[in-house]
Parts: C-alpha cells; structure tokens; sequence
C-alpha cells in the first residue's frame, strides 16, 4: 500500500538513545478506511485517568484526522504499528477482524542473555498482580491462556535481538513472558531488574509488522516500521 505522506524511520541510534517526550506519530499509510502510523515510546494510546494523562495517540491523530478512532493500543513505554479506522463503521469491521485474531504482528525486541532454544514458544498464563498493579504476572491457577512465540535474529555481546509474535492479546504479555523465561527486556521499566532496565533509556520493544484483510477491498495489507534501536 502506498503511504499518503512519505515513510520516515529516524536513523539507527545505540541502547542509550533517549526519544523525546515531545517526538509525534508518524503516519505510514491513509486511505478511505484507515490509518495505519508509528507511536514513539512514552506516549498513551489512548488518553488516561487524571490532567497529566490526556496527551495521547488518539488526541494528537484527531487533530489531524477527526474522524479517527482507536482499534487497538500500545503500551505506553511500547513504539510500532498502530491501525485507526475512519468512521463508525470502518471502527466496527477492523475491531472484528482484531478480536477475531485475522491479523498477524510481530514485535522486535533487545533481551538480556541468549535464549535457548533460540527459537520456540512461551505457554504461560498470564494474570492481573493485584496488589502489584499495573503488573501482571504468570498464574497457573487464574491466568488467562497467554502464547508467544519468539526467534533469536541476532547476538550482540551478551543481549540478544529476537523476534516476538504474540498468538494472544494479554496486557504485557510479551514483556512477563521473557521476563519468566530469564532474557528480560532492556529498559523495561516494571519488569527489568537493575542492571537490565539502566542498560537502555527506554523499552526496547517495538511493533514492526503488521498485516490484515483490509475492511474494504478483502484483500491482505501488510506494513513494516523498522526500529530505532
């Protein structure tokens, strides 16, 4: 598909590269139906609970594009691919196709250590930590079915770049899953111990791919947003 504004990745930069509070989407692709754009890192999806907490994707593409709503969301300390419909109607036919799993995703992601195998599955449950919240946790007793599968790319040093492909929607899903299998993501602000989390600035997390049946024409569109780390 072709984007409506030209495709803009910023240029590589190291585990210490801090993205500006202040950095704007970026739009990858608009047509009639939808738009697809890039989150930076440590910006809402969608707006929260009090006055500090109303900056947000969905607030920032509104003002560009009133008639955009929310499909699915980000976390807040997670960059990538993100998918708004124009209008109800468009809203109606992409949350189906969400919640009915017709999309495929991947995620790129630094973890700490070298996972072996270098490619296989996590199948653990996840569930709220309640006295711990917004963490989640691995809970064979109340946890929702939660499956991700991931593959090694590269080493560098004593991390390792992989690949992250949630089969499942669970709210940090892909950060408690490495986190219990011992390879933590770099940055990550709630789940990294010392060392792993003062080793990056940020999450270094990032929604790359994502592809779909497009709600008008059927047909499989697919989009790519390099990361910056």
């Amino acid at each position: 598909m072709s984007p409506e504004t030209p495709f803009s990745c910023p240029p590589p930069c190291p585990h210490s590269c801090l993205p500006s509070p202040e950095k704007d989407f970026t739009l990858i692709h608009a047509d009639p139906a939808l738009l697809v754009v890039n989150k930076p890192a440590r910006l809402l999806s969608v707006p929260g609970r009090g006055e500090n907490k109303q900056d947000s994707l969905i607030r920032r593409v509104q003002a560009r594009y009133p008639e955009a709503l929310i499909v699915h969301r980000l976390d807040f300390d997670t960059s990538g691919l993100l998918v708004l419909a124009r209008g109800k109607e468009m809203h109606r036919k992409l949350s189906i196709l969400f919640q009915n799993r017709q999309t495929e995703k991947r995620y790129a992601a630094i973890v700490s250590g070298h996972p072996v195998p270098e490619c296989g599955t996590i199948d653990l449950p996840l569930n709220v930590d309640w006295p711990n919240r917004p963490l989640h946790k691995v809970d064979f007793e109340a946890g929702k079915p939660s499956l991700t599968r991931y593959r090694v790319v590269e080493h560098n040093g004593g991390d390792s770049r992989v690949a992250l492909i949630p089969e499942t929607g669970r709210t940090h899903q892909l950060r408690v899953h490495m986190q219990a299998i011992g390879h933590t993501i770099l940055g990550d602000p709630l789940y990294a111990g010392v060392e792993a989390k003062s080793r990056a600035s940020r999450l270094l997390l990032h929604a790359e791919l994502l592809a779909f049946p497009h709600p008008a024409s059927g047909k499989t569109v697919r989009f790519e947003s390099p990361p910056d780390f």
